[in-house]
């Protein structure tokens, strides 16, 4: 991998983190006092996802991934790479505890994360299946 590449997947990496925080809290100050929280975290699973899904639009074809497995890499990688930023942000920022922060991730719990970021996993190789990045 390139300088130039790992500098991209990097920065990409940075802007997923910071729209996706920027999301939550738009969601929290703006959508759950509308349509209340369970409703919320659905919604906002959906909007996410789209979100993460035009970023990756704009961002991924320029690092210049060849083939599927590429791009699935790069899925894996930025979907890990959101999961320990969420972990991190709950348990550094929000101070809550590992119970709390893990059940983010549980769908049982009305928590919808996880699908968001098995999304995202999929998102740059869409991307490929649909020619918006390189071949």
């Amino acid at each position: 991998m390139t300088t130039e590449a790992f500098i991209r997947i990097a920065s990409l990496c940075v802007l997923l983190a910071c729209a996706e925080t920027l999301h939550g809290i738009a969601r929290t100050v703006l959508v759950i006092p509308r349509i209340g929280k369970d409703r919320a975290i659905k919604l906002s699973a959906l909007t996410g996802s789209i979100l993460a899904f035009l970023i990756c639009y704009f961002f991924v074809p320029p690092i210049g991934l060849k083939g599927p497995i590429q791009h699935l890499a790069l899925g894996l990688l930025l979907a890990i790479f959101m999961a320990l930023f969420d972990l991190g942000i709950g348990l550094v920022v929000m101070r809550k505890s590992w119970r709390k922060v893990i059940t983010d991730f549980d769908p049982r719990t009305g928590n919808y994360l996880v699908f968001g970021l098995a999304f995202l996993v999929f998102a740059p190789f869409l991307l490929f299946v649909l020619g918006a990045s390189s071949d």
